[in-house]
C-alpha cells in the first residue's frame, strides 16, 4: 500500500514540473516582439512634416484631422480645448488670411510599448496687427502621439508656446475729463445773486 501511495505522490509531483517546463520551453519557441521604435520615429516624424504642410494651405479641417478623436491642445494664454470643435476654433484662429505657420520636429522618441511617442521642436508665425504691420513669433511645441487601433499616429496632447518675452498689457485709454460747467455756472450765479 505504502508503494502505491508513493507512486501517486511522486506523479503528483511531477505533473506540475512537466506543465511548467512545458509553458517555459512553448516561451522559448516565440519570437521576442520586433522593436519598431526608429521606423515609429521616423513615420511620426514624417507626420509632423505633412501636417505643417496641411497647415499652410489653410485647410482647417485637414489641420485637425491629425489629433485622435480624445485629444486636448493646449494654446497659450487661451482655455484647453478638449474636443475636435473646440480644437477645430484655435486652429481657425490660428490659419486665418494672411498668416503663415510652419513648425519642424527636433526630435522624436517613441515608447519601448511602440504605442505611445512625444515629438518636440520649433515654430515660426506671421499675422498682421489691425493697422496691416507684420506680428512675427517664433517657439517651441510639444506633441504627443498614440497609435491608434488601426495603426495609424494621431496626436493625443499639442502645447505650444512663444519664445518672445511677454508684452505689457497697453495702458488703457485716458479718459476724458469730466466737465464741470454746470457747477461753475451755479457757483457764479450763487455769487451773482449775492452781490446783488
Amino acid at each position: 500500500m505504502n508503494r502505491r501511495f508513493e507512486a501517486v505522490q511522486t506523479s503528483s509531483a511531477i505533473l506540475p514540473t512537466c506543465i511548467a517546463l512545458i509553458l517555459i520551453a512553448s516561451a522559448c519557441g516565440q519570437p521576442a516582439p520586433k522593436d519598431t521604435r526608429a521606423a515609429d520615429a521616423n513615420t511620426i516624424r514624417d507626420l509632423d512634416a505633412q501636417w505643417s504642410k496641411t497647415a499652410a494651405t489653410r485647410d482647417v479641417d485637414a489641420t485637425v484631422a491629425y489629433y485622435a478623436d480624445e485629444a486636448s491642445l493646449l494654446p497659450p494664454n487661451a482655455p484647453l480645448a478638449t474636443d475636435k470643435q473646440s480644437i477645430r476654433a484655435v486652429w481657425a484662429d490660428l490659419l486665418a488670411p494672411d498668416t503663415s505657420l510652419s513648425w519642424q520636429s527636433s526630435n522624436v522618441d517613441v515608447s519601448k510599448s511602440g504605442d505611445l511617442a512625444y515629438s518636440m521642436g520649433i515654430y515660426q508665425a506671421t499675422a498682421k496687427d489691425a493697422h496691416g504691420n507684420p506680428i512675427t513669433d517664433h517657439g517651441k511645441f510639444l506633441e504627443v502621439w498614440k497609435k491608434q487601433a488601426d495603426g495609424k499616429w494621431k496626436v493625443v496632447a499639442d502645447v505650444y508656446n512663444s519664445n518672445l518675452p511677454l508684452q505689457p498689457p497697453s495702458p488703457a485709454p485716458a479718459k476724458p475729463k469730466a466737465r464741470h460747467h454746470a457747477s461753475k455756472k451755479k457757483a457764479h450765479s450763487k455769487k451773482k445773486s449775492t452781490q446783488e
